[in-house]
Order: C-alpha cells, then sequence, then structure tokens
C-alpha cells in the first residue's frame, strides 16, 4: 500500500508536493477506513479535489511514472515548463510484505554540450518506527551522481560498482541480479511494488481487463459480474458469448472501448436485461459500459490487496455507485486493497458516514505554484473545520480552498458591449 508520493519539478509541480496516505490517528473516527501494518498506519482510501489543471491528475501521473520506471517501461519525464533545471524527482513510500520502503529517483532531461540524459539519483531505504512511533529510514543504497557519493548497505563491492555504472536506467536494471543477491532482493520489493499498482482513467477506460477476466479467471469472474449486476438494477447477468459475432454497422461512441486488437471479443459481451441478452456494446448506456470496464479492476484489487488508481472516478457514474465503489474499499472485510481517485463530485464530501479528514485532499493553484493538502491539516490551522461540519457546504462555499470561480457570464456581457460599440 502507498504511504506517500512525493514530486518535484515534474509537469504542473514546479516544486515539492506531496500526497500521504499515511493515517492521522489522532482522528477518532472511522477506524475502519485505517489499515494497521505493524507501526505504519495507512488510508484505505483518498480523494483528491480541485478546480481544472491544478495537478490532481498530474500527481496520479507520477504514480504511474513510478510504476514505469520500477517496471522497466520507456515513459516520459517532463519537467515543470517554467523551471529552469532540467532534473525532476519523483518518490513513493510504500508497504510491502512485512516491511516498509521509501524510493526515491531523479531523472535529468537535458541534452546539451553532450550531456547524456539519464538517472542521476536514486535512493532506496527500509522504514523503521521506535516504540513511540517516530519512523526514521535504514538506507539499503544510494547512487548520487551529481553528489559522488554510491553506497549498497553492508557492501564494499556492491559500492564501487555503484559508481560504475550507466544511468541509462535505475540500479536494479543494470546490475547483474544474479551475481548481486542483495541486488535480487531489492528488485524483488520494488518490482512487486509496481506489479501490485493499476492506474485507470475512467475518461478513457480500456475493457480489455473485464474481457480477460469473463474468458480466463474463474477465481474472481463470479463477483465481477455480480459487481455489474449490483450496480445495474436491469441487468440480470453479464457474459462473455462464445456464439458466433455477427457484423454490425452500429459502432459505439466510446471510441475508446473499441480497438481493432479486440473488437471482436467486445462484440461478445452481452448483457441480459429481464431475461433477454443484448450486445452490450451497442445497448447498454456510456455509464453501465464503464462501469463493466472499471468492474474487474475493483474485484482484482479487493482480492488480490492491490492498488487502484483512478483519475475522474465519477465521470458517466451516479453519485451512489461512486459511494459504494468507496465504501468497498473503507469497508473492514477489506484488509491489504487501496483506492487513490480525483474527482469532481461533491456529494462525496461526507465526513459523517463515508470519509475521515485525513482522506480527503485538495489541489490548488496560486502564482502558478501547486498546493496539495488534507482536509486534516486545513482544519489544524484553521478553525471550524472539525469532522462533524458540513465539508459539501465549506467546498461550495469557497472556505476550504481549491474552487474555481469562473466569470462566464463575462462572455455574454462582453459581447453586449461589443454590440453597443457597433
Amino acid at each position: 500500500m502507498i504511504l506517500k508520493i512525493s514530486v518535484n519539478n515534474f509537469l504542473v509541480f514546479g516544486g515539492e508536493a506531496a500526497l500521504s496516505l499515511a493515517a492521522d490517528m489522532r482522528i477518532k473516527k472511522f477506524y475502519s477506513n485505517v489499515h494497521s501494518q505493524g507501526p505504519f498506519n495507512i488510508l484505505k482510501s483518498a480523494c483528491v479535489y480541485g478546480a481544472n489543471n491544478v495537478g490532481k491528475t498530474c500527481m496520479l501521473k507520477a504514480i504511474a511514472t513510478i510504476k514505469a520506471v520500477l517496471s522497466d517501461v520507456d515513459c516520459d519525464m517532463p519537467v515543470n515548463i517554467f523551471s529552469k533545471s532540467g532534473v525532476c524527482t519523483l518518490g513513493v513510500e510504500f508497504t510491502h510484505g512485512d516491511g516498509a520502503y521509501s524510493y526515491t529517483f531523479s531523472y535529468d532531461t537535458a541534452e546539451e554540450d553532450g550531456h547524456e540524459r539519464g538517472f542521476v539519483y536514486e535512493r532506496f531505504a527500509r522504514l523503521e518506527a521506535d516504540g513511540r512511533g517516530k519512523v526514521s529510514e535504514r538506507e539499503i543504497f544510494v547512487r548520487d551522481a551529481a553528489g559522488g557519493r554510491c553506497a549498497f548497505e553492508g557492501d564494499e563491492q556492491l559500492s564501487q560498482a555503484l559508481g560504475m555504472l550507466s544511468s541509462s536506467n535505475i540500479l536494479i536494471y543494470t546490475l547483474n541480479c544474479k551475481k548481486f543477491p542483495a541486488v535480487a532482493k531489492c528488485r524483488d520489493i520494488l518490482v512487486g511494488f509496481a506489479r501490485s499498482v493499476e492506474v485507470v482513467d475512467m475518461n478513457n477506460i480500456p475493457i480489455d481487463k473485464t474481457i480477460s477476466v469473463l474468458k480466463n479467471n474463474l477465481a474472481i469472474r463470479e463477483r465481477t459480474v455480480e459487481l455489474i449486476r449490483l450496480a445495474d438494477l436491469d441487468i440480470d447477468d453479464y457474459v462473455y458469448s462464445e456464439a458466433a459475432v455477427r457484423p454490425s454497422a452500429f459502432r459505439p461512441q466510446e471510441s475508446v472501448l473499441i480497438n481493432s486488437d479486440s473488437a471482436e471479443d467486445m462484440y461478445r459481451l452481452m448483457s441480459v436485461h429481464r431475461g433477454r441478452a443484448v450486445r452490450s456494446l451497442t445497448f447498454d448506456s456510456t455509464g453501465t459500459k464503464k462501469m463493466v470496464a472499471i468492474a474487474s479492476y475493483i474485484i482484482e484489487a479487493l482480492t488480490e490487496g492491490k492498488i487502484l488508481v483512478v483519475d475522474e472516478m465519477d465521470s458517466s457514474l451516479h453519485f451512489k455507485l461512486t459511494r459504494a465503489i468507496v465504501s468497498l474499499f473503507n469497508n473492514e472485510l477489506n484488509c491489504s486493497a487501496q483506492l487513490v481517485f480525483t474527482v469532481h463530485d461533491v456529494t462525496l464530501l461526507d465526513c459523517r458516514r463515508l470519509f475521515r479528514r485525513d482522506q480527503i485532499w485538495f489541489a490548488s493553484k496560486e502564482d502558478g505554484e501547486v498546493r496539495f493538502y488534507s482536509l486534516a491539516s486545513f482544519a489544524e490551522q484553521r478553525e471550524g473545520a472539525r469532522g462533524d461540519t458540513d465539508v459539501m457546504e465549506r467546498y461550495r462555499s469557497g472556505a476550504l480552498g481549491a474552487l474555481p470561480e469562473p466569470d462566464l457570464i463575462a462572455v455574454l456581457l462582453g459581447r453586449e458591449e461589443d454590440d453597443e460599440e457597433a
């Protein structure tokens, strides 16, 4: 599970910003929303609110980028366009197995005077807590090209080897893991974390995973179908039909839900309404099709203890459905799955029945600088934002910040002025 994501000089972030999922145990409410692992207390879910283009999606892209780097997948590392530095830094604190770890890397995007792009810094450490819960880091390895410091815990040979490695990739993919078992152990932890993360965009969500589940994964197929059925009261069943597909001239409006690789599979998806099977792709609503697409991600996360990261989770979904999805993760029966998402639906701002204050986050931009803060931290700084406060109304009124104030009427007023001048 993720404890914290930090970014610096990445996309809209010109400086440092962080999203923490470490629970504030001073909040005496909804203990079922918290997973405790040894000395670490981790939020099972967190939502991020804010105006458009203030960094909500960029924070989720940071998570996706960390996953890609740890999975040895090529990806872009865009620095902030207003920054003079070409180096972006991303970091994650997470739990894996019985331990908790911190991993940070910096990537230099500059290509001047023969300078090569590459990883100029990375550090991996184990997080440890004393009897009072104070967390410290025990460094496992560090590779700092700029600072000239390279070290691997308890291994002088490895420490010397780090200084000679190429910066084209991170340590676990540049050293021979068979020759260095200590590196292999680090790789297992970091890659294992990366595999536990799924990042999806509800405005561009593929349906391939659900197709694969319906065809091949008996372990979670029934639960996935049950979730689809319960999400749409008019659906009795949802199946993948092996029958021959008849060609159809009709195409769904959601282009993302159909592609050349799996077009035939998609046309085999059938929803059963009042005993009659129909082709889901051409019959069901956009919201139902998106629910079908994300259902397999939800069930897989809950079943296998994964981290599900969703951008715009309320896109085309009824507000009661998004609340129900959040409740699945907050439930006391969930012991290891985590949900992180961006949202605009203010009905989820519910500290009376759904969220703790530390689970609600806001993103705002002031003078070009992006700031992330939780409702809990806001309550510490200002009085009147207690857990039983009507958070929805306070957010709507602008009392919590992170609220756009578009003066769209000025478009019409400007037109009237132009007409008068004419």
